[in-house]
């Protein structure tokens, strides 16, 4: 199973990618796509529109346009489960002690990645930043 991680600018302007990958590897999963990119405004505007009603959207979006992040294709069983459970609650302070948000996030919104919540999430937001045809190139 398949799931979608972002590297939030955060992580990625502190250095922190090489750990929070090498974290997720030791975790089990395995790496099927990733590139650095700058979101714009539309694009950010587009991925969070679940949030669009959200008092934290203009935040949220002036956040992951404020620097690069990287889209991050893993494979796990049970991928989306696994995958929350290795980065830890939303919030650093309530984040288990040991996953990547314990380690690496500053604050509720500064919170170093995202992930996928369920598998049609997963879906849908992995075919947002990689295309079929991309997809379909990295296996071969």
């Amino acid at each position: 199973m398949k799931t979608l991680a972002i590297i939030k600018p955060d992580a990625v302007a502190g250095g922190k990618i090489g750990k929070i990958l090498a974290h997720l590897e030791g975790a089990g999963f395995t790496i099927r796509a990733a590139r650095f990119m700058r979101l714009s405004q539309a694009q950010a505007r587009a991925f969070y529109v679940v949030h669009k009603e959200q008092p934290f959207y203009d935040s949220l979006v002036k956040f992951m346009t404020s620097g690069a992040c990287m889209p991050v294709l893993l494979e796990h069983e049970d991928a989306v489960r696994a995958l929350r459970e290795a980065i830890g609650a939303t919030d650093p302070a309530e984040a288990t002690k040991g996953s990547v948000r314990g380690l690496y996030a500053e604050s509720k919104e500064r919170n170093a990645i995202h992930a996928s919540d369920s598998a049609e999430t997963a879906e849908r937001e992995t075919a947002f930043f990689f295309s079929e045809d991309e997809l379909n190139a990295l296996q071969g």
